[in-house]
């Protein structure tokens, strides 16, 4: 009896997963508990084991694709083993399926749906009518609308070309990474006029040499999707404060030694996350998500670190119970997710269930930013690059390191007002930083 490879729910909240890689083709011999494919979930990669001896027969979910947890993604068993029918639930048929089902004479129950979680769709359908052809000799019993001698109607005709594109995975990045040449307005060379008598010519612009189209990874799609999912869920409003880290730069200067004396590297964002966690303790309604029901006020604080993974992207490590940490623990934790988010060795739990998320894009020289919510959380704060600035304190001039702060935050749960409460918060705990 063949063996069902199911796609595994890998956390308490994770929910999908999409296959990076299949590390072994159709018709390949495969042991128990030998690596079959890895998937990724939120970002984090995982490596599939085998749940049983034999040969792959089918793979049904391709590289790229995601699928739900419990989704059959391949079959396993004996050399030239019959794969088993769907089971009798069918699960979300599209009306153009159905219509294309009937037309056709096919049995649904016989096709193997290769769509999100093991969806029929219009590809499976003609897939499986080939196949039939094939084995008839080529020829196959006409649909009713042709014995009959009609055309298709233009309406099925839209609605066809509408669910093909809905079925056909995007292939291509929005975003290619080639460099335009522009073309000068004149042959003359830079600070020389053109010869007289000399025709002026338009000169095109010049274009990339070649264009270019860049793979999308999961890590890359499953940030795009969350991006698109979180403008579109809430209401992004940002608000900016300036800081003034004197305080903070000077305490770290204190004590950065003594950290690295017991293996711990201090550095700023401890600080940032300690503020944001004192100002979410006075202000428990920015911890908090949008739900139907009404605003979901979450009772610990886990705070979400966004960080980069370079060329490949971002991920969100979780801080859990930040709220019971010491600047000492939260640099610890900083450390520790972060280098083992770069070594690509988070598990799936540690990238679930934040309630808020720090992105400290200051690292990169940036100085003030709009982020994009990490759903379903009420807000987001920025940290800009710290900079030594003139300004004016008390009707003197004086040079103090300084940072943008931006919240961008979710306007159905949080007014302007409450969120400048909020962020003026967190300026006032690093302006006048001590460890509690």
């Amino acid at each position: 009896m063949p063996i069902k490879v199911i796609m595994p729910q890998l956390g308490e909240s994770v929910v999908e997963g999409t296959v990076t890689r299949w590390l072994h083709q159709e018709g390949e011999l495969i042991h128990e508990f030998e690596t079959l494919l890895e998937i990724n979930t939120d970002k984090v990669d995982t490596e599939i084991p085998s749940p049983g001896n034999g040969t792959l027969l089918k793979i049904l979910v391709p590289e790229g694709e995601t699928v739900r947890a419990g989704t059959v993604i391949a079959w396993i068993g004996q050399h030239g083993e019959n794969i088993p029918g769907r089971d009798s639930d069918l699960g979300f048929i599209s009306p153009i399926v159905a219509r294309l089902a009937r037309e056709k004479n096919v049995e649904l129950s016989q096709v193997i749906g290769t769509g999100s979680g093991g969806r029929i769709t219009k590809k499976d359908i003609l897939d499986y009518l080939e196949a039939a052809a094939k084995g008839n000799g080529g020829e196959m019993e006409p649909a009713p609308a042709q014995q009959a001698g009609r055309e298709q109607a233009p309406v099925e005709q839209v609605e066809n070309e509408v669910q093909e594109a809905w079925e056909t995975p995007v292939e291509g990045d929005l975003f290619k990474p080639t460099e335009l040449i522009f073309g000068r307005p004149s042959p003359a060379k830079a600070g020389e006029k053109a010869p007289s008598g000399e025709e002026k010519k338009d000169v095109p612009l010049a274009g990339p040499a070649q264009e270019q189209v860049v793979p999308l990874s999961a890590v890359r799609r499953a940030i795009a999707g969350h991006m698109v999912r979180s403008v579109q869920t809430s209401p992004h409003v940002t608000t900016v404060m300036e800081a003034d880290l004197s305080q903070v730069v000077a305490h770290r200067a204190a004590h950065e030694e003594a950290y690295a004396r017991r293996g711990v590297r201090l550095t700023y964002t401890p600080y940032f996350i300690a503020a944001a966690v004192e100002a979410l303790k006075a202000y428990p309604i920015v911890n908090s998500s949008w739900s139907e029901a009404g605003i979901q006020v979450h009772p610990t604080i886990h705070i979400g670190m966004a960080t980069s993974l370079g060329e490949e992207g971002l991920i969100v490590p979780v801080i859990k119970g930040a709220d019971n940490l010491s600047l000492s623990g939260l640099a610890r934790a900083v450390n520790d997710l972060a280098e083992r988010a770069r070594s690509h060795r988070l598990a799936p739990d540690e990238v679930q269930d934040g309630t808020f998320t720090i992105t400290n894009h200051g690292v990169s020289g940036s100085l003030f930013a709009t982020p994009i919510i990490n759903q379903p959380q009420c807000a987001i704060l920025g940290i800009g690059a710290i900079q030594k600035r003139v300004v004016v304190i008390q009707d003197a001039i004086a040079i103090r390191p300084m940072a943008y702060l931006s919240l961008a935050f979710d306007h159905r749960i949080l007014d302007g007002a409450s969120a400048d409460i909020f962020l003026a918060k967190v300026v006032e705990i690093l302006q006048n930083w001590q460890e509690g």
